[in-house]
């Protein structure tokens, strides 16, 4: 009995061991296969995060090619796009040129239409002319049968005198284009070689100076307690001193160059010396007036010497140096007299005149510009009574007067003197005049010539320097347009105020349209 129940616990206990002993190699195994499970999971990841890693970047490469692909279509759209923007622009420019060509054709015809009607009304006119005259004529044969031999001698006399009245106007006509001929090749000749011989200068003056300052604190030293030294000095100096926020500069304002030029140097004396006030203000107007006038004499002894004359007056010479700081319609005055004169000296070489007197004339025929407005008459007077007053000699005078016909001009030097001022002034870019005046006698010309009868238009061309007239055929003859450009040209002297010459062109035309079918 003990033995068997021996025998069972050992066979129990064997079970025992046995069961122990498999489930430990059981764990074992166990644990083997997590390990292996989790190195294939670990696999398992890193193979997926390779496969999601290589899966974008393909899809990128496929994006990016996708992207370039529908880069490029866009591009190529857009190529053909801008090409048939360029196709249909190009086609509208042919249909506007070809509208442009119909509607010119269209216009072309209109205007032979019109022009047909004009010619059939002209026709009519002169239908109805033609007719008058037989009647006229019908008339006058009836009064000259019924005419005494008194009666019929008055009537051939009158006739006579109407045909000698229009061989005059012919022979008038022919010997006035034989003159001008040669007169105008004469004068182009003498005018060409005085032009060719001298080329002056121009300078366009402005009305304000600037004058640079060493720094801004002295802005508040020129204006002064409560405003004491600005006032003075627009006081002594006759200008406008403006101060604004520009930096280190102010500006000196003033009509009259010559005060505008002395208040600049009276200003850059103050800054030299630093000391601001109204007295110093006073002392160095006082000294940049006299260094004024000594550069003035200066430029008129320059002028002198240049234009090789001698003995002018030293109040004269002073005129002639403050010409520089005068302008008219921006041309400087002072290159303006030295111009005239050597101009003036040139033509009256070519004609064999005093060549001196013709430069002395030509040099001083402008300094009234400079005298005191106040001074009563034009400049022209005011000159020639200056000139006079310190000794210039009489033919001089009255060159200087007659050079704008305030007086009548009875020397050649007069007339001398008036044409280098007009070549002067009128050689281009040396003037501006101002549009306003411009078209106001362009205005005024054809005005007065289309109040002429038989006058049917007029054009204003050359800058107002020529008037072409149209005149109709059927009212005005061949030998009335002759004395018609002399009245009309006698009117406009009279009537109008301009620079120059005015030339009258009259012109009659006649035309004949034939339709061939």
């Amino acid at each position: 009995m003990e033995l068997v129940l021996v025998a069972i616990l050992c066979s129990v206990v064997g079970s025992a061991i046995g069961f122990f002993v498999k489930h430990q190699q059981a764990q074992k195994a166990l644990v083997s296969r997590q390990k292996s499970g989790d190195e294939i999971i670990e696999k398992a990841k890193q193979d997926a995060q390779d496969i999601k890693y290589r899966a974008r970047k393909e899809a990128k490469e496929i994006a990016k090619e996708e992207r370039e692909e529908v880069e490029n279509f866009i591009k190529n759209r857009q190529n053909d796009v801008k090409n048939q923007e360029r196709e249909m622009v190009k086609k509208e420019t042919q249909l506007d040129k070809k509208l442009e060509d119909v509607e010119r054709d269209v216009q072309r015809l209109k205007n032979k239409e019109h022009d047909l009607e004009e010619s059939k009304s002209r026709l009519d006119r002169e239908t109805t002319t033609y007719r008058q005259k037989q009647v006229e004529i019908a008339d006058k044969l009836s009064q000259v049968a019924s005419m005494t031999k008194e009666e019929a001698k008055q009537f051939l006399m009158k006739q006579m005198e109407e045909s000698a009245k229009l061989d005059f106007a012919k022979d008038l006509r022919r010997i006035e284009e034989e003159v001008k001929e040669e007169a105008e090749e004469r004068c182009k000749r003498v005018i060409g070689i005085a032009i060719q011989r001298f080329a002056g200068e121009y300078v366009a003056e402005k009305t304000i100076s600037a004058v640079e300052l060493p720094s801004d604190d002295v802005k508040g030293r020129l204006i002064g307690r409560e405003g004491r030294n600005i006032r003075a000095f627009e006081q002594i100096c006759g200008v406008d001193l403006i101060i604004d926020d520009t930096p280190e500069v102010v500006v000196v304002s003033s009509f009259n160059v010559v005060r505008r030029e002395i208040a600049r140097q009276t200003i850059q004396k103050l800054l030299a010396d630093g000391r601001i006030h109204p007295a110093k203000i006073e002392e160095f107007y006082e000294k940049s007036k006299a260094e004024m006038d000594k550069h003035l004499r200066d430029l008129g002894e320059k002028a002198q010497m240049e234009i090789g004359v001698h003995g002018v007056h030293p109040e004269i010479l002073k005129l002639i140096g403050a010409l520089n700081y005068r302008t008219s319609y921006t041309q400087n005055q002072y290159q303006h007299a030295i111009e005239a004169a050597m101009i003036c000296g040139t033509m009256a070489a070519e004609l064999g005149l005093n060549v001196k007197q013709a430069r002395r004339a030509g040099l001083l025929h402008d300094i009234g510009k400079v005298l005191d407005a106040s001074a009563e008459g034009s400049h022209a007077v005011i000159g020639a009574d200056f000139a006079k007053k310190y000794g210039e000699a009489p033919d001089i005078v009255h060159a200087i007067r007659a050079h704008h016909d305030d007086e009548k001009p009875e020397s050649v030097l007069a007339h001398l003197v008036a044409a280098s001022d007009a070549l002067s002034g009128a050689r281009p870019g040396a003037r501006k005049a101002m549009m306003e005046s411009y078209v106001s006698r362009l205005t005024d010309i054809e005005e007065i010539v289309n109040q002429f009868e038989g006058v049917s238009k007029s054009y204003a061309i050359s800058g107002g320097r020529e008037v072409r007239v149209f005149v109709e055929n059927d009212r005005v003859s061949d030998e009335q347009t002759v004395m018609l450009a002399r009245d009309i040209a006698k009117k406009i002297e009279t009537e109008m105020s301009y620079p120059g010459t005015i030339k009258v062109t009259v012109l009659r035309e006649t035309k004949a349209i034939g339709v061939a079918k």
